[in-house]
């Protein structure tokens, strides 16, 4: 008799044709070349209620996917190694992505096969775990897009700003990132617009901070992104990308406190700013829209601010924003 094989769809959908018409166990094995044995489990395995003829391909069908994902997620490095699963659910509660995770491995461990694990195996691990408080714990760490939010949330608040220099003006060496220095800000606005949180990015390491906001009127805002920018040195204060909101309508003021050049966006375009508006969605993955900031401690906003400075990213081969603006700073 030939080597073994599993049921396919089409043998299932012909053995309950041939059972539902009355063939014996016996007489099915040698029509479909099957041992008798084999038949017998598999009618066993779909059977639908007491007697075995009975059956559903559509049964048998699901329970031979299922204990196939068991047989493989078995074999998974995460669930055969409690220290590579240590390191995998540190840097997932961290909310990095499967990718980030198996490349910060390879970093980490770069001599050591058995801490190692590709983003596919990954995911594989996360779809395939059985319902329970572990698939549920693990769910809570993973990142999530929705749809992707429209414009700024406060463009009403775009107006005339006095002697404002357009990006139209910025030196081509913002643009195409080859010096480091150039920021982008925003504001991230609260529940019913009552409350915002401020981030300011860097274009080529992509450092961010977030500037916790007591008010969204422009001296608070223009004091707040003062204070935060003072710790780095003059030389990677070299200018600001905003868009039109009138919370920086003291950017002259800014301009002469941090020596930084403030350069405004076109009406409606966040394109303009695009390292800034990517940062603001990973930035919604701590604080989701309906957040209202004056009730988060500014002791949370800084956590965040680190994890997201210590979060591998590819744009950075792989190395994290705080070594990045670190080996800028030394």
């Amino acid at each position: 008799m030939a080597e073994y094989t599993r049921f396919s769809t089409k043998e299932r959908e012909i053995l309950s044709m041939l059972i539902h018409e009355g063939y014996t166990k016996g007489a099915i094995a040698e029509m479909m070349g099957r041992h008798r044995s084999t038949i017998g489990r598999e009618l066993e395995r779909g059977k639908i209620a007491d007697r075995y003829y009975q059956y559903s391909a559509i049964v048998s069908g699901y329970k031979a996917r299922m204990a196939a994902a068991s047989r493989k997620i078995g074999k998974c490095k995460l669930f055969t190694s409690n220290t590579l699963y240590k390191e995998f659910k540190n840097r997932l509660e961290l909310k990095w992505s499967p990718v980030q995770i198996s490349q910060d491995l390879k970093r980490s461990f770069p001599n050591q096969k058995n801490m190692s694990i590709s983003h596919q195996s990954i995911y594989t691990f996360i779809y395939l775990l059985p319902r329970g408080s572990l698939k549920k714990e693990i769910n809570t760490y993973l990142r999530r897009k929705g749809k992707k939010s429209k414009p700024a949330g406060n463009i009403g608040n775009i107006g005339k700003i006095p002697e404002m220099i357009s990006i139209d003006e910025r030196p081509k060496e913002v643009a195409d990132r080859s010096v480091p220095g150039h920021w982008e800000g925003d504001l991230l606005i609260g529940k019913n617009h009552a409350s915002a949180l401020g981030t300011i990015v860097e274009r080529v390491t992509r450092t961010v901070i977030l500037v916790p906001l007591k008010a969204v009127d422009a001296e608070s805002v223009r004091k707040a992104f003062e204070q935060e920018l003072k710790h780095f040195p003059k030389q990677l204060k070299l200018s600001m990308t905003y868009d039109q909101g009138k919370e920086m309508s003291e950017h002259r003021l800014f301009t002469k406190n941090t020596k930084m050049k403030v350069y405004f966006c076109h009406p409606a375009s966040p394109w303009e700013r695009g390292t800034c508006e990517n940062t603001n969605m990973l930035i919604r993955d701590f604080f989701p829209k309906g957040t209202d900031f004056s009730k988060i401690k500014k002791s949370q906003i800084k956590k965040v601010q680190r994890m997201l400075n210590q979060r591998p990213r590819k744009t950075l081969n792989w190395n994290t924003p705080e070594e990045e603006i670190r080996n800028l700073v030394r």
